[in-house]
């Protein structure tokens, strides 16, 4: 079992955590729910449809969260570390391919990540 980390900043926030407190409860839940599950059974949950790993990027993995009556897709970005899912960046898909900008800001969050721990 993996242990799940929210990316922190400098200044101490929690983006990802900030970002999951804008659903409703509903929503969030399944979200929370999915999370766990990854956690859980990390590394045969690759299997399903639920989490993938970001072709070409090393280190960093997406879970996918069907909300709003499937209607929408929450994505989470997480890189790993030792035993602990860390939990970057979330967002919203809202195209078949996941924008620069939010990829852009998972790798600056995975490499700080990444050289606060060495």
């Amino acid at each position: 079992m993996l242990d799940v980390i929210f990316f922190r900043t400098e200044t101490g926030r929690e983006p990802v955590r900030e970002w999951l407190s804008n659903f409703d409860e509903e929503e969030g839940n399944i979200i929370d729910l999915d999370i766990r599950v990854v956690a859980e059974y990390w590394p045969q949950v690759l299997q399903t449809n639920l989490v993938k790993k970001m072709t070409g990027e090393e280190h960093l993995w997406e879970i996918r969260s069907r909300i709003s009556a499937g209607k929408r897709t929450a994505r989470i970005l997480f890189t790993l570390e030792r035993q602990r899912m860390i939990l970057l960046h979330g967002f919203i898909k809202k195209s078949r391919k996941t924008p620069r900008k939010d990829l852009r800001l998972a790798r600056r969050r995975r490499d700080l990540s990444k050289s606060r721990s060495e």
